[in-house]
């Protein structure tokens, strides 16, 4: 027990020294005379387990404020919880309870990166004015372009399925994983001989992927993931293979033949399908989270596809289960989606964020093994569906196929007598 007591103690010294040196380190710059970080672009970079993440992000400022741009390969996400005092910088990413806290230098900007509900979550963060691009002049082969067989290994020998798709365009290496539980979003890279990096940064996700061509068909590789996850896989190139049944993974209980909950809403009013609001309608539930950029992806397919359907007697709750159990914090990180995603439908605030608060939370169901997953029900209260995961935009064809699949069966619900 003292030996994990001072292995805690000498990482958080260790992370506090990262942090002094980078600090000091740029003491001789000169500070930004207009006490505040320019406008234009910028690369950052946030360092994890000895690798560095780069991204972009786009600084602007309009009567005095400014709105930042955070720019992760084609995806571009606004954020405008920003801070300028004396010589610093503070803001947040986006929807998630993480921030970036930096002092401002004329033309970079020295910091960390912090998950603010995770205890001793800090890495250090540094930008450049000016540098446009995630990297400087990298040129992409097609050898990896093509759908891949992968499996990821972690370092207690658990494996997990994914499939690998990756397309060039131009000078870029792009693509993603695939799992039955969601998608690794936008990755993006370059080629160099035989070997791709892959990297995304979206505010949560912190990833970097390196895999060589052992041959034609087969890559070995390895995957960080944020502080500490480290995973190798081996990827065989295969463009048949498909993940199980999305819908198949999480159903009702034997003896079960519907839904049955109350939590509150975002006022703290108990909520049910059983209110005045649900009888008779078409009702989706999304199992959620305000950390999960999955859901993310799925909020914003969800509140669009609301907003042109409302009228045909449907509806959709959101049953957030967030990272504290505390309602207030629940409720902050909720309505910040809310407004940041501009969802119209309502939310309630269900537990906390593991698949097993959810599980217990909704007892009728076998399990619940992903955030998000999706739960319809017809006009007289039948579980028609239950979707685990979500296969958002950066999966392509499988994101279209999946919206073409959903369009489909709703329209077949609604138009049931």
């Amino acid at each position: 027990m003292e030996f994990i007591k001072n292995t805690v103690k000498n990482f958080r010294i260790s992370t506090l020294l990262i942090i002094i040196i980078s600090a000091i380190l740029s003491s001789c710059q000169k500070p930004n005379p207009e006490l505040g970080p320019k406008p234009g672009i910028w690369r950052g970079e946030i360092s994890a387990q000895g690798n560095q993440i780069p991204f972009n992000f786009e600084v602007n400022k309009n009567d005095g404020s400014y709105q930042i741009k955070l720019i992760n390969g084609i995806e571009k996400l606004d954020i405008d919880r920003i801070d300028v005092l004396n010589d610093s910088l503070f803001f947040d990413m986006h929807i998630f309870d993480i921030s970036i806290k930096a002092k401002i230098f004329e033309d970079s900007l020295v910091g960390s990166y912090s998950k603010n509900y995770a205890d001793d979550y800090i890495l250090p963060f540094k930008a450049i004015y000016g540098k446009e691009g995630r990297f400087d002049q990298v040129e992409s082969s097609n050898l990896f372009d093509g759908t891949w067989e992968t499996t990821f290994k972690a370092e207690d020998g658990k494996e997990t399925s994914a499939i690998g798709v990756f397309k060039t365009e131009g000078q870029m290496l792009r693509g993603t994983f695939l799992t039955q539980t969601g998608d690794y979003r936008y990755l993006d890279g370059y080629t160099s001989k035989d070997t791709m990096y892959l990297y995304t940064f979206d505010g949560n996700h912190i990833y970097k992927f390196r895999a060589f061509k052992e041959n034609d068909s087969i890559l070995k590789g390895e995957y960080w993931s944020g502080k500490t996850s480290y995973k190798t896989f081996v990827s065989k190139k295969n463009d048949t293979i498909k993940l199980p049944d999305a819908n198949s993974l999480t159903y009702l209980k034997e003896g079960y033949d519907h839904i049955d909950f109350s939590f509150p809403d975002l006022d703290g009013k108990l909520t049910s399908l059983e209110d005045e609001k649900y009888k008779d309608k078409i009702v989706i539930l999304q199992i959620l989270g305000t950390w999960c950029p999955n859901c993310m992806d799925e909020t914003r397919f969800f509140a669009d596809w609301y907003n042109k359907n409302k009228s045909q007697g449907v509806e959709i709750i959101g049953l957030a289960y967030e990272i504290k159990p505390e309602f207030e914090y629940a409720r902050d990180r909720v309505l910040t989606m809310k407004e940041k995603l501009n969802v119209p439908y309502n939310f309630l605030i269900a537990g906390t964020s593991s698949t097993k608060s959810a599980s217990e939370s909704l007892p009728m169901l076998n399990k619940v093994m992903s955030f998000p997953t999706s739960i319809i029900i017809d006009r007289k209260g039948k579980v028609r569906r239950i979707h685990t995961g979500f296969s958002g935009p950066a999966t392509g064809i499988y994101y279209e196929e999946f919206v073409d699949d959903f369009n489909q069966f709703m329209e077949e619900l609604i138009n049931e007598s």
